[in-house]
């Protein structure tokens, strides 16, 4: 125990002394196994894990979602997926605001990345929201939150990190946060029906849209439609496995913005390059978390945190509640994905042990890393909006996104309390 707690210090003072946190993870990894196993185990089990991670066939899964998305965003479809949202209800008080949600949910179904989102977004839905008169606060707070849509509605990278770490069925997490999802995108707009009620200058009402404009914008959607059943029908229907479903869909992305004409030389070579940049970041992380975690299993603290929770007495649901609380807190300090990546090895082994199904904890936790890309002051979103949108301030994002963290917050206990929210329809799934 001891061991352990002395390497969760040792990550937050490098932390603090501005070392990235992956490298501080593993950093600590190498030294706790080599002072407790011995150096030479230590340097072969840091090469075993570097090994196997980057050539793990599950794996490739990562970077081709992340093709997927930047193919997609490169196609223009978010502003298909906006002008057909707010072509139906961009005539309402908040229309736009709703369009944007529903937007932000109909472009995570084909992106999977939460910053990606947003950051689309932010330059196809602000423009028009500025024009017509929003405040900067509701606009960016709906951008921002609707953005964290992208992780929850699969496909997900998140939840591909989360069903390979715990070895959990990927195909039925994607499944799992279809119902999420949409609750999630639903009570993103009662949030702002609120800000609205409250204040009816932050979104004044905009122009009816004719029935006819409105079907013509439906049918541009089509080729998200189409992306949505071949990549998600594919692999809930087992026609494919999540791999293979990925390596579909960033051939169909790329088929698509090739015969959009939005590809040339120069364009193709953006995306791949950032493409390779997230894939690098993120295995980085993955690597480095692998490495500490290793070196946690051969501390005592996991057998000795399970046992001492199993001791308490409390309720299985309340244990995981407190878990849920912990990471709340810690999203408003810690980097999300580097947060759940330390802890799951801490974590995990006692949900299962309280006889949880780990495609429920699966979705909790995306649940939790959503309220952490918007939680002040370190929330992921509300930076990336922070330098795309340099003239609203930081202080107006701020002040804009806390209604859509609380209805976040209130998801999470929706799905805390209600576990069939997300294991209805994984269900169905062999």
């Amino acid at each position: 125990m001891t061991e352990a707690l002395l390497g969760f210090a040792a990550i937050f003072v490098l932390a603090l002394m501005r070392l990235p946190l992956a490298f501080a993870m593993g950093l600590v990894g190498i030294v706790g196994m080599g002072l407790t196993r011995g150096w030479l185990p230590a340097l072969a089990s840091t090469a075993q894990v570097v090994h196997e991670t980057g050539f793990a066939y599950t794996l490739s899964v990562i970077p081709l979602f992340i093709l997927m998305g930047n193919f997609v965003a490169k196609a223009g479809l978010a502003h298909e997926l906006f002008h057909a949202a707010y072509a139906f209800i961009g005539h309402l008080r908040g229309g736009l605001a709703h369009a944007t949600v529903m937007a932000c949910a109909g472009f995570g179904a084909i992106c999977g990345s939460s910053i990606a989102t947003a950051a689309t977004m932010s330059k196809v839905a602000y423009p028009s929201m500025k024009k017509l008169g929003y405040s900067d606060s509701l606009s960016t707070g709906v951008i921002a939150a609707g953005g964290t849509l992208g992780i929850m509605i699969p496909p997900s990278t998140i939840m591909v990190i989360y069903g390979i770490v715990t070895e959990t069925n990927i195909g039925k997490l994607f499944a799992a946060g279809v119902l999420p999802g949409i609750m999630t995108a639903v009570l993103l707009m009662l949030a702002v029906l609120f800000m609205t009620f409250m204040d009816p200058e932050h979104a004044p009402a905009g122009e009816k849209t004719s029935w006819p404009d409105r079907w013509k914008a439906l049918r541009g959607i089509w080729g998200v439609l189409l992306l949505m059943l071949l990549v998600l029908g594919g692999i809930y229907g087992g026609v494919f496995t999540a791999t293979e479903g990925a390596g579909i869909g960033a051939a169909g992305a790329f088929l698509f913005a090739l015969a959009r004409r939005r590809l040339t030389v120069k364009a193709t070579l953006e995306v791949l390059v950032e493409s390779a940049r997230t894939t690098a970041m993120l295995f980085t992380l993955l690597i480095a978390a692998t490495i500490f975690a290793n070196f946690m299993n051969f501390t005592s603290m996991p057998g000795d945190l399970k046992e001492w929770i199993t001791h308490l007495g409390l309720p299985p649901v309340m244990i995981v509640g407190a878990m849920m609380l912990i990471y709340v807190i810690l999203g408003t300090v810690m980097e999300e994905l580097t947060m759940v990546l330390l802890t799951i090895p801490l974590f995990f082994p006692i949900v299962m042990a309280l006889g949880f199904d780990p495609v429920w904890f699966g979705v909790l936790i995306v649940m939790v890393i959503q309220i952490g890309l918007i939680s002040p002051p370190v929330g992921m979103n509300l930076f990336v909006l922070n330098t795309l949108l340099p003239r609203v301030g930081l202080s107006n994002i701020f002040r804009g996104v806390w209604p859509f963290v609380f209805m976040q917050i209130v998801a999470l206990g929706l799905l805390l309390a209600f576990p069939w929210l997300s294991l209805w329809l994984p269900s169905f799934m062999q």
